[in-house]
């Protein structure tokens, strides 16, 4: 597997833990559970790709084999051309990672404390490590915070600092698992304002996994869906939409209150007044609905609306459990 095929590629990765539960006095029951079960992908250097399912489903397993914290039980696994597992410690020079739930922070230190020990572990040069510090603590408005101890920042201040600390180094790639997780609006818009920025500037390689679904559609074009350990989805938002049979919205003004309107291939699911609101296939062009509208009816204004993504993986669950 060359690095030219991805720069981040997995074939055919499974991992398989073994967990013993107590089934009587002084009898023990071994079980194997599989985490994540044979999966393959790649992702290119530059992209932004969203990685989520529901809980339990393999996403921090996976995050987890990727920067070499666990070695897979089958297949094979390349970072940048690096086997992780194998070479950990060559590829933590190339890696970011961000647990939103566990940091990396110095607890009862100042924050400039945890950058200041990032800065000689990574072996930063003085002039690079100036100029990324600043630029961090400018984008995530951290002034104000770097001579206060990390016990005493809120989750949304943390979770900017962690970010932080995970960039000093100039990382290729960039794991966020929950990133967003607890934050504030106004916390959550400063991280994706952040992210969008650094892959923009950078071309920083970000795998995202989050139960958040608007960091995936403010962030990735791509979004893969892991269910019990398998990738059920790989593709554009769009085709998840399709995928999940979700429905586009029609937002529809006249200019005077009338009895619901007629479109081929849409459906009325919503009258108040002068305003319509039609859906119709989330792989449906609406330029035909609309044409078909302005021809026929006084229109005002209209809007298109997109699938509530939530609603869309949570029919896929569903229908796969069926199944």
């Amino acid at each position: 597997m060359a690095d030219g095929e991805g720069f981040i590629a997995l074939e055919k990765v499974g991992k398989v833990f073994e967990v013993r539960r107590k089934t009587g006095f002084l009898k023990r029951e071994r079980r194997e559970v599989r985490a994540v079960d044979s999966i393959s992908f790649t992702v290119a250097r530059g992209e932004m790709v969203g990685y989520i399912g529901p809980n339990g489903a393999g996403k921090s397993t996976t995050i987890k084999m990727l920067t070499g914290i666990l070695t897979p039980t089958s297949g094979r696994l390349r970072v940048a051309g690096i086997d992780p597992s194998r070479e950990r410690t060559r590829l933590a020079s190339r890696i970011g990672v961000v647990f939103g739930q566990r940091t990396t922070l110095w607890w009862d230190l100042p924050l400039i404390d945890s950058y200041r020990l990032a800065h000689r572990m990574y072996r930063i040069p003085d002039a690079r490590y100036r100029e990324n510090l600043d630029r961090c603590v400018e984008l995530l408005e951290l002034a104000d915070l770097l001579d206060v101890p990390v016990r005493q920042l809120s989750l949304g201040q943390r979770m900017r600092g962690d970010i932080a600390a995970a960039l000093l180094h100039d990382p290729e790639v960039l794991y966020l698992d929950e990133p967003t997780i607890g934050l504030d609006v106004v916390s959550k818009a400063k991280v994706r304002g952040f992210l969008k920025e650094l892959n923009a500037e950078r071309g920083t390689t970000v795998l995202l996994t989050t139960h958040d679904l608007q960091d995936i559609e403010q962030l990735c074009s791509r979004v893969m869906v892991i269910d019990h350990g398998r990738l059920v989805y790989d593709g554009s938002l769009t085709g998840l939409h399709t995928a999940g049979e979700g429905e586009r919205t029609l937002v529809v003004d006249l200019e005077r209150e009338l009895p619901p309107v007629e479109v081929p291939s849409a459906r009325v699911v919503r009258v108040e007044g002068p305003r319509q609101w039609l859906a119709f296939p989330a792989g449906q062009s609406a330029a035909p609905l609309v044409a078909h509208l302005a021809a026929a009816y006084p229109l005002v204004d209209l809007s298109v609306r997109e699938p509530d993504i939530e609603a869309v993986i949570a029919k896929m669950y569903a229908e796969k459990a069926v199944s």
